[in-house]
């Protein structure tokens, strides 16, 4: 007994000291959250975390719930210089005309993210590969000046070696290319091969967004870049959600086509995308850059009214969601919602179904087969919505990775960003506010189409969901990424 007492206290005071450390960091850990988080569903959690799992929930939350890119981000690009000051008066008459819903709507906007329209921008819609490419890569080759590019996916195969030999024209013909891909988008075990295949081109400069490193960019696999854009010579861009391969050109194969949908793009608008490339490309290089699309001047008073909104962890307010929740409030007649991820929060789900329930006819349209486990958590939302008296259609496959929302048929929000937590808040995105019920109306046609393809869930189809699948999608929707 001798013997073991000493050992006894020496065992309990270590007990003793592990005890107060784990505490202090618990406590410092739930501090730093109550500071910085925001959300408090996100606090709960990550205090949850950090207190039920000792010092294991401390290291995830360090790694995984602090927002370094923001710091890095807004230190290395100083204020934000996208936005402008919100004008006395609006631009012609234009919203004048609106009605008073949508001229709050618009006040609203500006106090959110407060980037001026622009009038004179011809925006027409280009459905999958088949359609966009050869626009995309016609305009690369009699690029004189400059051509810019930020994909997610880029990858390198049959369909995307065009944009290559596209490349060295544009070179030849002395322009200057910068390619953005994303690290995380443009994965591959071995290497990407389409870097590989960039770095032949002489002339031609390119960047990583955010490359892995473990363990030094675990922090960051979280935070994106999932902006689609293409500028050539400042005069012509490419703008949506659609990534660059060759499965959204294999229409006819159920199993690995991509249906998608991007914009062309001429007019002053493209002052404001070139912005957005010039910020991440100094981001990600660490060098000021200014493309020439700042320098061309526009006469022009015809065409569409837009202006664009840039999403991510360096902007303030979530812009792009916050848009999202107030066009939704606006709408009075009609809300056209096209995504292949739909796994928004509460607030923009009781938006929604308050606008059905005050009579605005509200579809949703979403792809049949996900390409994402985690996706059929949408599910758990669908009877709530359905008893409101949205319609909820799913279309056959092949897989629909189109993006698309549109209010009363005039008001148009297209760009990047799904609806789901990681393009909300995680996400670097880019979207597009547009005022024109032309454009409207030729997404809506684009909209019937797909519901040809579809079909309508029920309350007896949410009603006769067995009880497993009921709680693999409340599982799924729980494992939603969160911020």
């Amino acid at each position: 007994m001798l013997n073991i007492f000493p050992n006894f206290i020496k065992f309990n005071f270590q007990s003793l000291v592990l005890a107060l450390f784990y505490l202090t960091l618990a406590i410092t850990t739930s501090m730093h959250i109550l500071l910085y988080k925001e959300d408090v569903k996100s606090s709960i959690g990550w205090i949850a975390l950090v207190f039920l799992s000792p010092f294991i929930g401390t290291i995830l939350y360090i790694f995984l719930g602090i927002n370094r890119v923001k710091r890095k981000s807004l230190k290395l690009k100083g204020a934000v210089n996208i936005r402008g000051s919100y004008p006395n008066a609006l631009i012609g008459n234009f919203f004048t005309k609106l009605p008073i819903n949508y001229q709050q709507f618009i006040t609203l906007g500006h106090k959110v993210y407060s980037q001026n329209f622009v009038v004179g921008n011809f925006i027409e819609p280009l459905q999958n590969g088949l359609q966009a490419y050869p626009e995309m890569i016609h305009a690369i080759k009699n690029a004189k000046e400059e051509v810019l590019l930020s994909s997610y996916i880029f990858d390198y195969d049959s369909e995307t070696e065009k944009f290559m030999e596209a490349f060295k024209i544009a070179v030849n013909n002395g322009a200057k290319i910068k390619v953005l891909i994303d690290a995380i988008g443009t994965f591959g075990v071995f290497g990407r091969s389409i870097e590989k295949k960039l770095k032949e081109i002489k002339g031609l400069q390119y960047g990583i967004f955010l490359p892995l490193k473990f363990p030094l960019t675990l922090p960051f696999v979280n935070l994106r870049n999932h902006r689609k854009i293409m500028i050539v010579d400042g005069k012509t861009a490419f703008f949506g959600g659609m990534n660059l391969s060759k499965d959204n050109c294999l229409l006819n194969d159920k199993k690995n086509a991509i249906i998608d949908i991007t914009f062309k793009i001429t007019g002053p608008i493209i002052s404001q995308i070139a912005e957005i490339f010039e910020e991440d490309w100094e981001f990600v290089k660490e060098k000021s850059f200014n493309s020439i699309a700042k320098s061309i001047k526009y006469t022009n008073s015809e065409g569409l009214t837009a202006r664009v909104i840039p999403g991510g962890p360096d902007t303030i307010n979530n812009p792009i969601e916050l848009i999202t929740l107030g066009a939704i409030n606006a709408a009075i007649k009609t809300v056209l919602i096209i995504t292949p991820y739909f796994l928004p929060e509460n607030n923009i789900l009781t938006s929604i179904e308050m606008a059905a329930m005050r009579g605005v006819d509200v579809e949703i349209i979403l792809p049949k087969i996900q390409n994402s486990f985690i996706s059929k958590a949408s599910e758990a939302n669908f009877l709530n919505l359905i008893k409101r008296g949205v319609k909820i259609y799913r279309t056959d496959p092949p897989f629909d990775h189109s993006k698309i929302f549109v209010v009363d048929n005039e008001w148009i929000f297209i760009g990047s960003a799904n609806w789901d937590v990681r393009s909300f808040k995680l996400n670097f995105e880019s979207n597009m506010e547009i005022f024109s019920k032309s454009l409207a109306k030729k997404l809506e046609a684009i909209a019937k189409g797909k519901k040809e393809n579809a079909t309508l869930i029920t309350e007896d189809y949410c009603n006769n969901m067995s009880t497993l699948k009921k709680i693999r999608n409340n599982m799924y929707r729980l494992l939603t990424p969160y911020g």
